[in-house]
């Protein structure tokens, strides 16, 4: 953890969102309790505030987070299912 392959076709803040959401999904990251912070983000992954900030916008929109404005952001109480999650749901124009 904590790794980004830039030679991968998964961009930098997705590859971000799919660890938080394995660490969910293995429960070392449980409902209710806060992700970590922007900065700790930033700094084990080694990317821009805009890149960690893409990623947490991603996992809020997919229903695996919640954030409290100037508290921070924690897992949601009740989880997407794995049919939920959607491989580029949003980024496909067919329909």
């Amino acid at each position: 953890m904590g790794e980004i392959d830039y030679d991968s076709y998964i961009p930098p803040y997705r590859q971000i969102a799919a660890e938080i959401i394995t660490d969910i999904e293995r429960g070392t990251l449980r409902p209710g309790r806060a992700i970590p912070s922007e900065v700790t983000l930033i700094q084990r992954y080694g990317v821009a505030r805009d890149t960690v900030r893409r990623a947490v916008r991603y996992l809020r929109e997919e229903g695996w987070v919640f954030t409290i404005p100037h508290r921070g952001t924690y897992v949601a109480l009740e989880l997407p299912t794995n049919d939920d999650t959607p491989g580029d749901r949003g980024d496909d124009s067919q329909g």
